[in-house]
């Protein structure tokens, strides 16, 4: 686990936190500018100094209590800004080479032997890059380049400061598919600053909700999108993950199907293989609900749910969708939800509890 708590007055606001993050998968820290993501960021490293106490399992980096603080250059830990921040002057191996002398007089990183720097270089898809020079390679490429270089430190923490912000939209759907192949790959605890949800949907597994300093909320991704009581639920593109396994595919129609506990959706074929873990993001405007199951319509997805939660605003409802028939509870709930007009609402006359059916008109596939 990593353990943070911490406090620095800022100016407009303090920052004052008190966290238990998972020490494997990817914690993403969002919230609107200024609310003390990079802050917070900052003080993990080091960087900044805060009050209080920093730690990432038995490995005690702050202790005030104590008078404990190690300085970030004895940390642990690698760090990736906006900006790629290579030496211009230095090939991309010199690059690498030079993160990587870092190993050898770094204070004991156990995580060192579970990192292999060719293969980070193949995971990266920068082996081709070796031998350029950072002026010749585009802003995508860079940033590969300065996410390899702060792995070749053999980090137990990976910090990362909003590193796709910098990217035109071409290249940060280049460098995404990469990000999700380091998840797949490194058992490393990783923090990612962001203000970018699809980014959030795409990559973290677990979630911090800042404002003004303080956590609004905190826990696994899942179940922090599916709170309509949360600012994130107000957003257009609020919706939520559902993590399945591909099941099968159909060529003929260009479709795959992907199950989870709780149903099964049909989505646009993916190249992933049967057994293949998968994320199915469902954006709340493209669901609606009904009493009867629909007949001769063009959804596909059409699933059993339970209506738990039903919010107002305006001229919209905002519905918090169990999956699975009433009565038929599984041990990790799944959720939809789904935006609809408060008339629609009232003519269904829904209340909590009722037994619907969602459809699904859009779905997008995320490996």
């Amino acid at each position: 686990m990593i353990e943070a708590r911490l406090r620095l007055p800022r100016r407009g606001f303090t920052l004052d936190v008190d966290l238990q993050l998972p020490g494997q998968g990817i914690t993403a820290l969002f919230g609107p500018s200024g609310c003390g993501k990079t802050t917070l960021l900052r003080a993990l490293a080091g960087l900044e100094r805060a009050a209080g106490r920093v730690a990432l399992g038995d490995a005690v980096w702050q202790d005030d209590a104590r008078h404990r603080f190690m300085p970030t250059h004895e940390r642990p830990l690698g760090y990736v800004i906006q900006e790629a921040a290579l030496f211009p002057h230095l090939s991309v191996r010199a690059n690498l080479d030079y993160g990587r002398r870092r190993v050898a007089t770094d204070v004991g990183s156990t995580a060192a032997a579970g990192f292999g720097l060719d293969g980070v270089v193949d995971l990266l898809g920068i082996g081709a890059l070796m031998d350029r020079r950072p002026a010749t390679l585009s802003g995508g490429e860079r940033q590969r380049v300065a996410i390899a270089r702060a792995l070749a430190t053999a980090p137990r923490l990976l910090l990362m400061d909003e590193p796709l912000a910098a990217l035109d939209a071409a290249r940060k759907a280049e460098i995404l598919p990469y990000l999700e192949r380091l998840h797949r790959a490194l058992a490393l605890p990783i923090v990612y600053v962001t203000h970018a949800m699809d980014e959030v949907a795409r990559l973290a597994d677990h979630l911090v909700l800042l404002e003004a300093g303080a956590v609004r909320a905190a826990g696994p991704l899942a179940e922090l999108l599916a709170r309509p009581d949360l600012p994130l639920a107000r957003q257009d593109e609020a919706g939520v993950v559902i993590n399945a396994r591909v099941d099968q595919h159909d060529a003929s129609y260009g479709l795959t199907r992907v199950a989870f506990d709780g149903g099964a959706l049909w989505v646009g074929q993916t190249g992933a293989a049967p057994g293949d873990a998968v994320r199915a993001r469902v954006l709340a405007r493209d669901v609606s609900v009904a009493r009867q199951r629909p007949q001769e319509t063009s959804v596909l997805n059409v699933l059993p749910v339970v209506l738990e939660t039903l919010q107002t605003e305006g001229g919209t409802a905002l519905l918090r969708l169990r999956l699975g028939a009433a009565g038929a509870g599984s041990a990790t709930p799944v959720w939809l939800l789904a935006r609809i007009t408060r008339r629609s609402a009232d003519l269904l006359a829904l209340q909590p509890g009722d037994a619907l059916y969602a459809q699904v008109k859009g779905v997008a596939l995320m490996r």
